[in-house]
């Protein structure tokens, strides 16, 4: 199947963006005629056929449209540092947002070893992932965010942290998610939270909570969460 990103489709003739017209046209070698399918990111699954195979601005017209297109009935929140190594951040991203998840935001701690981030290649990351997933929704992709700032910001849900603290009591994820509930996960760079953040954190009303005996990655971390949250909901909401 066929996927291209057209978050700006609005009736029935569209005309696919120039990067989205070659890999249809020049890539795929589709044709006048050929069906394809078109997502906004929003929730918009539509099939359509190519009317002017133009490599460059690739004409298209909707012939069948679905809205809330697989939508969820819970709400996915992680809130992440970016590795040190790029390419582990942007697997995180790819896989996370293949298995769901509803907004992203990297976390800007005191034992990040990643400072920067590139937005614009992150946010290609994220829309691939979602066309290879089959699904309609792109998550959110927040800005590098604060620790501290990020916790002065407002959610209304379940929230949690996720750190290594052995002496500091703590709970599997798995056992505390409530089904169809907006959850906020935060995961720590390489070297965890700090203990003055965690404590923080607890004053912000986040439970601690760990997700296995193993010591993870952070990009596993996140990874591992997001399946958790997904899964409990899964079975759990048969």
């Amino acid at each position: 199947m066929n996927i291209f990103y057209t978050p700006d489709i609005s009736g029935k003739a569209y005309t696919l963006n120039e990067t989205e017209s070659k890999h249809c046209i020049r890539v795929l070698r589709m044709r006048q005629g050929d069906m394809l399918t078109l997502v906004d990111g929003q929730g918009g699954w539509f099939k359509a056929e190519i009317t002017d195979p133009n490599p460059k601005r690739c004409g298209v017209v909707v012939k069948e449209e679905t809205r809330d297109f697989q939508k969820r009935d819970f709400y996915l929140h992680i809130a992440i540092a970016p590795t040190k190594n790029n390419d582990r951040f942007e697997w995180f991203l790819e896989k996370a947002t293949e298995i769901g998840v509803d907004e992203i935001t990297p976390l800007l701690c005191e034992h990040s070893e990643r400072k920067k981030i590139k937005p614009e290649r992150l946010e290609k990351v994220v829309v691939s992932a979602m066309k290879q997933s089959l699904k309609a929704y792109l998550p959110r992709l927040n800005n590098l965010t604060n620790f501290e700032t990020f916790l002065n910001t407002d959610f209304e849900g379940s929230k949690f942290i996720a750190h290594c603290e052995e002496d500091m009591p703590r709970e599997h994820l798995f056992s505390l998610i409530e089904l169809k509930q907006k959850v906020l996960i935060l995961i720590g760079p390489e070297g965890d939270f700090s203990p003055s953040e965690i404590a923080l954190a607890n004053q912000k009303g986040y439970r601690q909570i760990t997700l296995g005996e193993s010591r993870l990655r952070t990009e596993t971390a996140g990874v591992v969460a997001t399946q958790i949250a997904n899964l409990v909901n899964e079975i759990n909401g048969v």
